[in-house]
């Protein structure tokens, strides 16, 4: 019977049902402008703030992952999550900053989005060239960095791959061509790090390619399972590293045997800068499943690996980033390198090595590790990291990316991953014994992180407090100046995830200065420069880089915040040839174009 108490209980039923619809309503509705009001309040307390518009700028760009070996599909989220990437350029010589993305999956698309000049980008790969790369039976796309290897003033483009590696020139900005096999590049490397560089000061580009797994492997026919590192901390059965030394005629030839880089581990990320002040590049290399190494240049005919005497190399741990910064503008370049940290599980924490001193007698600098002291250790499955100063405050701060495998997101494959990480090394290395994820995650739904540096030594996490708020399997991300306003932005890829851009948003009156660089004798990139800006008793280097973080590239133009200073007193430029140059009171709030004396 329908009674008075139903009807009554009935109403009240659909009254809540209608009440928790218009909250849900109410809330997504709202979440945008708490979000913006949130962000706001970021920038009042730390002087900027960041806005997520990849879609609004037309970039609508979703990783693809790859698929290898069905004896692999236990274990494929592991095995297939790397890939995602992004390098800048200014690929047509516009004036713009343009960047190229890289897809994973058999018989995807890179992309080159172009930059408008107007707040959009428009994808022109495939009308210069530069998309359909991932054919099968040739590989997948793992990265890129961009370089003028010819000299002739447009930035070509070297894609590093699990499979084969590719060399394109750049002609004029409005098709590439590949020249793969003239440059005399190898038919197969699994490569996750290349990176740009002129290591013997000649004046020409140099490359370096850093192998991850074996390159006799192919990862989608395989002969056998025991393809995986021999130890969790110190296998040396990966990937040779390759050094192609640029004879000038559009080919290369092969010479890190010769030179003394001859390593075997797992390597993840690689950079190189002058670290040993001796005028020419040394190379550091972020392993995975080991110590880190330090390759010190000696004169641009050998290199010494100097990782345990300076300190860099002594505690194995799982390497995946490499980045330069002058955190005390007092002239040191510090090392980023990021790690592994699960609380309650396993805490590696990422690594701040900071020069301390040379080593007596052998020109070797030693490193200390400050990344806990300063606030930057704990950065869950940290992967690519950069240095930039993104409130213009005169201080370099840091962005990182993480997350490993998002998957179920109440689940955790930890367990079964901490008991194949002690095993022996003939069970360590048989893929088949390591235990089926069965749709789990690994260090998946992560917040990123976004340290601010507040120039007396303390770095304060503020990310969600200024807008980077996305918990994407992050991989790679570089800064750039995409409206040529002088500010910073943000470019993440993640992994099988969406490309995202962050605007940035600088408080007024926050100066900055900004060069370009152009070499003569030098190589016409001018990877290698390093510039000095010294301002109101302070100082700050940084050097023009071939590629740093993970798998990235960020705009190569050298940016300095001034915060409220109105005066720069001198600059001091070392170009890669050697030579010196001094601009004394150069122009604030804007980019200077300098061109190396002949």
């Amino acid at each position: 019977m329908f009674t008075r108490e139903r009807a009554f209980q009935l109403l009240w039923t659909i009254v809540l049902i209608v009440s928790l619809t218009a909250v849900v309503a109410l809330n997504r509705r709202s979440a945008p402008t708490a979000a913006m009001t949130a962000a706001s309040g970021g920038e009042a307390r730390h002087g900027f703030r960041l806005e997520e518009s990849a879609a609004r700028a037309g970039v609508t760009f979703v990783h693809q992952g790859p698929t290898f070996d069905a004896q692999l599909e236990p274990i494929m989220p592991q095995v297939a999550a790397m890939g995602a990437s992004v390098a800048v350029a200014d690929f047509d010589r516009d004036g713009w900053q343009d960047f190229y993305v890289t897809n994973s999956a058999e018989g995807s698309l890179n992309r080159l989005y172009r930059n408008n000049g107007d707040g959009s980008f428009a994808d022109v790969a495939a009308a210069v060239g530069l998309a359909d790369v991932n054919q099968a039976g040739t590989g997948v796309s793992m990265g890129a960095v961009w370089g003028d290897f010819d000299n002739d003033g447009d930035e070509d483009l070297f894609l590093y791959k699990y499979g084969r590696p590719e060399l394109f020139r750049n002609d004029g900005g409005r098709a590439f061509v590949r020249v793969s096999e003239r440059a005399g590049l190898p038919r197969w490397v699994n490569a996750n790090a290349a990176i740009w560089w002129d290591y013997d000061g000649d004046g020409r580009l140099d490359l370096l390619l850093a192998g991850y797994w074996p390159e006799h492997l192919d990862l989608w026919h395989l002969q056998t399972t025991r393809i995986m590192p021999a130890s969790f901390e110190y296998a040396e059965n990966g990937g040779r590293k390759y050094v192609f030394h640029n004879r000038g005629d559009g080919t290369f030839e092969e010479t890190s045997a010769a030179l003394g880089i001859q390593s075997r581990r797992w390597t993840l990320a690689a950079a190189a800068a002058d670290l040993s002040g001796s005028g020419y590049p040394d190379l550091f290399l972020a392993n995975d499943y080991g110590i880190s190494e330090l390759f010190i240049n000696q004169g641009g005919k050998k290199f010494v690996e100097a990782g345990r005497e300076s300190g860099v190399g002594r505690t194995p741990k799982s390497g995946m980033n490499a980045s330069f910064g002058d955190i005390f503008n007092d002239g040191r370049l510090s090392i980023y390198k990021t790690n592994i940290s699960e609380p309650g599980v396993l805490v590696q924490a990422n690594d701040l090595w900071v020069p301390k001193v040379r080593a007596a007698g052998t020109g070797v600098v030693e490193y200390e590790n400050l990344a806990s002291a300063l606030g930057l250790d704990l950065g869950g499955w940290s992967w690519g990291a950069q240095f930039g100063d993104l409130n213009n405050d005169g201080a370099l701060d840091v962005y990182l990316v993480n997350g490993y495998v998002s998957a179920g997101e109440r689940t955790s494959y930890w367990y079964d991953f901490s008991q194949i990480a002690v095993g022996h090394s003939r069970i360590i290395g048989d893929a088949r014994n390591w235990p089926p994820m069965r749709g789990r995650s690994l260090s998946g739904y992560q917040r990123k992180r976004m340290w601010v540096n507040d120039g007396a030594g303390r770095f304060v996490e503020v990310a969600q407090e200024v807008g980077a708020r996305d918990t994407y399997d992050g991989r790679a991300i570089a800064l750039a100046d995409l409206s040529n306003r002088g500010t910073l932005d943000v470019l993440v890829a993640n992994q099988r995830g969406p490309f995202l851009i962050y605007r940035n948003a600088v408080s007024a009156g926050r100066h900055w200065i900004a060069f370009a660089l152009e070499g003569t004798v030098s190589n016409r990139s001018a990877i290698g420069a390093r510039v000095e800006v010294q301002w109101a008793g302070r100082r700050q280097v940084q050097e023009v880089s071939g590629g740093s973080g993970f798998s990235a590239q960020n705009d190569r133009r050298l940016h300095y915040g001034l915060g409220a200073t109105s005066l720069v007193d001198r600059v001091l430029i070392r170009w890669p040839s050697g030579r010196s140059q001094v601009i004394d009171r150069p122009a604030i709030d804007r980019l200077h174009q300098v061109k190396e004396p002949q």
